[in-house]
């Protein structure tokens, strides 16, 4: 029995090496193939400060495709971080924006608005788990630690402190040697031809149940948290809603009062909306339902961005 418990320990030893290796050796990769993901970013920022650190969903990431990042801080003289990722609401940006002030500042927030990540936990909660996202993340204690607290006080599933203390998705990421960019960047420069059932089929995706004025009050709260936030630590806020067709946009479900609680909230903040969501409706400036490609958003950016990215107040 003896010499079985050692043989035991020494089994469960040698697979514990095997394992942080398997671990060590995907971390490096990460670090080898990252592109999108905001704590990527966040781990790897060669600089302290921004003039501007942007976030949002999907709507927002267009900004960083191929060099655009790169132009617009050649065009305004400023430093830009786009900390956006896909399918994230107000409680998991806040989370990003919350990791990013441990070690950086900003002077401006830009926050892309999107209605949709107000009424789920499925663009909240949920977001933390999502394997897609935690096989890109960089091990740090400190989002160890801060993922931890957000299971104890946010309702987030414990599963996610543990795949990521773990590294179980990374080390089981099938696309681990490929690069970290987020589909629609390979889609930048196609120009999109409307389609009634691929906006019906969009919708349906992005609004997965009936809205709950508890989730809604929840997530609301959660946002003025995170403008709260940014206030206290001096940096200044503008929130925008991207331009998106008018086929798109006829069918977003109780858009108005969303816009309404929203601006109660900015205005109490002394924070300005800028609501683009009208101004361009022509198929040609977008490559997919409702983001901008290429064009336009070299067009949004001299008409409508540039202004707020060079105003000292971002109004």
């Amino acid at each position: 029995m003896k010499r079985l418990g050692v043989s035991a320990l020494l089994f469960g030893a040698i697979g514990l090496l095997i394992y942080a290796g398997l671990y060590y050796g995907a971390e490096q990769l990460l670090y080898r193939t990252g592109r999108s993901n905001p704590f990527f970013k966040i781990a790897t920022a060669a600089e302290e400060g921004f003039d501007w650190v942007i976030l949002g969903a999907s709507h927002a990431m267009p900004l960083d495709f191929a060099d655009f990042n790169a132009g617009m801080e050649r065009e305004t003289g400023l430093r830009i971080l786009n900390l956006a990722s896909p399918g994230t609401g107000p409680l998991y940006n806040r989370f990003v924006l919350e990791s990013f002030l441990r070690e950086h500042r900003a002077r401006g927030l830009l926050y892309v608005l999107d209605s949709f990540a107000f009424y789920s936990r499925a663009w909240n909660e949920d977001r933390f788990a999502d394997a897609k996202l935690l096989r890109r993340t960089p091990f740090e204690p400190a989002t160890a630690r801060s993922l931890w607290n957000y299971t104890r006080n946010e309702g987030v599933d414990f599963r996610a402190v543990l795949d990521f203390a773990t590294g179980f998705s990374k080390i089981n990421n099938r696309e681990r040697f490929q690069r970290d960019t987020w589909e629609g960047e390979a889609q930048f420069d196609r120009v999109y031809r409307p389609s009634a059932a691929a906006v019906k089929k969009r919708i349906e995706y992005l609004y997965p149940e009936p809205a709950v004025a508890a989730a809604f009050s929840r997530y609301l709260e959660e946002f003025r948290e995170l403008v709260a936030l940014a206030r206290q630590r001096g940096i200044r806020v503008a929130v925008i809603k991207m331009p998106v067709p008018a086929q798109f946009q006829s069918q977003l479900p109780n858009e108005a009062a969303f816009d309404a609680a929203i601006s109660r909230i900015l205005v109490s903040q002394d924070v300005p909306l800028h609501d683009f969501t009208s101004t361009m409706n022509d198929p040609r400036f977008y490559f997919d339902t409702d983001h901008l490609n290429r064009a336009g958003l070299t067009e949004f950016f001299a008409r409508q961005l540039k202004p707020i990215l060079a105003s000292p107040s971002g109004n």
